[in-house]
């Protein structure tokens, strides 16, 4: 017996890494998975360039250990591809319960020098993504009273790392995102939650290191922040033991798991006769000012080793 019996779950980004340990995990809780990956490299968007056998790897490791699962290597990107994932698994196991949906790439860069198609690029796959695999999945989850969203956001755009402005836009966009289809669904049971992973992934390998401290960083990612851990939360999440749990942001980092805070005023100021760029100036950012939040990166918010 497994957490998810009976269900159906659709798990994109499932090749590798943080998204084919949620495909196993799901198999092995029960779940009957389609696993999708497009097979392209970390800078690939939309294109058919990648093995499109990754996904068909992962479904055939998932038969051999007796559950049941299908390939598909579409792209995220691509709406009318995405709903043929959701009928996919409706032709194949007779309905869809959850979606998982850690597809991803990125192209990092300073923003001043960033390219257009950079930023067009990693909008697309991560932002427009999450908008197809919610879009196309809703109406049915809707329908039917029970849906799971799992989308994956990052404290790259939670609270920020330098060089990544494309992906911190379409991460904190997911967030937004997120949360409208929470607050949208929850009278039909349809859930939205998301999850900023620290793991050691394709992606995090392809950071570059520039100094010590930074290969120490990544070390410690390596050895002690995996794609399973973070799986176990993400499958958790399109459980029925987890219905009440809508809306929310979470981060896994080892064997920690985060809530984070959701943007709500923390100060005001307020003038009877109102304010102007003088006064603002002398008296309103200063009354503000001890409430600011610091341009530190997520090193800064997360200094300690992972547990």
């Amino acid at each position: 017996m497994g957490v998810l019996d009976g269900k159906v779950v659709l798990v994109t980004g499932g090749g590798n890494g943080i998204g084919k340990e949620c495909a196993l995990l799901a198999a092995a809780n029960g779940a009957k998975v389609v696993v999708n990956d497009l097979g392209a490299g970390l800078s690939d968007a939309g294109t058919d360039a990648g093995d499109a056998g990754l996904a068909e790897q992962v479904a055939r490791e998932i038969r051999e250990a007796g559950g049941e699962a299908v390939s598909n290597s579409d792209s995220v990107t691509d709406m009318a591809a995405v709903e043929g994932m959701v009928e996919q698994a409706k032709d194949e196991f007779g309905g869809l319960h959850g979606i998982i949906n850690p597809a991803g790439i990125l192209r990092d860069g300073m923003f001043h020098k960033m390219s257009e198609a950079d930023w067009k690029a990693v909008i697309d796959v991560h932002l427009h993504g999450s908008f197809n695999v919610t879009r196309a999945a809703v109406e049915h989850f809707r329908e039917q009273e029970d849906g799971s969203f799992v989308l994956f956001t990052s404290t790259s755009g939670l609270i920020g790392n330098i060089g990544q402005a494309n992906y911190a836009a379409a991460k904190m966009g997911i967030a937004g995102l997120s949360r409208i289809v929470a607050m949208e669904g929850a009278r039909k049971n349809v859930r939205s939650n998301i999850i900023a992973p620290f793991a050691w992934t394709r992606m995090i390998a392809s950071i570059p290191v520039k100094d010590e401290e930074g290969a120490k960083r990544v070390e410690r990612m390596r050895t002690g922040m995996r794609a399973d851990q973070v799986a176990q939360l993400a499958v958790t999440l399109c459980a029925d033991g987890a219905k009440h749990v809508n809306g929310q942001i979470f981060s896994v980092r080892g064997n920690e798991v985060v809530l984070f805070s959701q943007p709500r005023p923390v100060k005001s100021v307020s003038r009877m006769e109102g304010w102007t760029p003088e006064s603002l100036i002398e008296h309103g950012f200063s009354a503000m000012e001890s409430g600011f939040t610091d341009l530190g990166a997520t090193t800064s918010v997360f200094p300690y080793p992972p547990v």
